[in-house]
């Protein structure tokens, strides 16, 4: 329920000199991803940029919903520093920080957007891509948190502990070639 409104685009709403941006679409040829922001709140602001239909110029601030009560984890402050980053490069302005919206407290948890933050998410998305073009995919180390997580059904922590797949075809080439035999 916590992201469902979050990710609906036809929940964007105007609050006094603040618009909410609901599930809005962004992406970075820089960091090389593409994903949707939980909510992005545009505030009025000379130092802004112009939106299409709206008068004036607007401060783009990215905010992340999770559950939780609260205490920021690193995990979350990367992805929030990821997704300001593809908002400077669409949008062609500076974001200084984003917040973290935790349910469980419903209270916000301002993130000031650093260079060593930024350098580290840079870092992250290198190596990812790296992996990527080697074609290896880490193994997943199983938390707590995975039972909660929006990516479970994508990562699937459950595999953690079984062989891999070329141990498997192994045992059933030999198996095969024992039976020929």
């Amino acid at each position: 329920m916590l992201h469902k409104r979050a990710h609906d685009p036809m929940a964007d709403e105007k609050r006094g000199d603040r618009i909410l941006s609901h599930g809005m679409p962004i992406c970075s040829a820089k960091l090389g991803i593409r994903g949707f922001c939980d909510v992005v709140e545009f505030t009025r602001s000379e130092s802004g940029v112009s939106i299409t239909g709206r008068e004036g110029k607007w401060l783009p601030v990215p905010v992340e919903y999770k559950h939780g009560d609260g205490d920021a984890k690193e995990a979350d402050e990367l992805q929030l520093c990821a997704q300001a980053i593809c908002l400077e490069g669409m949008l062609c302005c500076d974001i200084p920080e984003g917040y973290l919206y935790y349910a469980e407290v419903r209270r916000r948890t301002k993130v000031p957007l650093t260079p060593e933050l930024r350098a580290r998410v840079m870092a992250m998305f290198e190596e990812m891509h790296r992996l990527y073009a080697r074609g290896y995919t880490p193994r997943v180390k199983k938390r707590p948190g995975c039972k909660s997580c929006s990516l479970r059904e994508i990562c699937l922590p459950e595999l953690e502990k079984t062989r891999a797949a070329s141990a498997y075809l192994s045992d059933i080439l030999r198996q095969t070639e024992d039976t020929a035999t």
